[in-house]
């Protein structure tokens, strides 16, 4: 059941941060925009990777193995982003 929860908030939190960077960002074009936008990608990694792959498959450029392995390397990836949530939320 944690690993269940872990992995929904990690996806979760991912979504958030993923789709609020589209919302107030525009394209960097600084050393240190390029950073920031690194960072947040490592949040945002798996809500891009899934939704990536996804749009991929439908439009038939890439196979089921595919899509399906970059669906599994988003689980797990949430899953690690969850945990952290869930330990910040510990600590508080």
């Amino acid at each position: 059941m944690v690993v269940l929860f872990a992995t929904t908030a990690g996806f979760t939190a991912s979504g958030i941060l993923a789709n609020f960077y589209r919302l107030v960002a525009r394209k960097p074009e600084s050393a240190a925009g390029r950073t920031a936008y690194l960072a947040i990608l490592i949040v945002a990694c798996p809500s891009v990777l899934l939704e990536n792959a996804a749009e991929s498959l439908k439009k038939k450029s890439c196979s089921k193995f595919a899509f399906w392995l970059a669906a599994s390397i988003s689980a797990y990836w949430s899953f690690a982003i969850g945990l952290l949530v869930l330990d910040l939320y510990l600590a508080l």
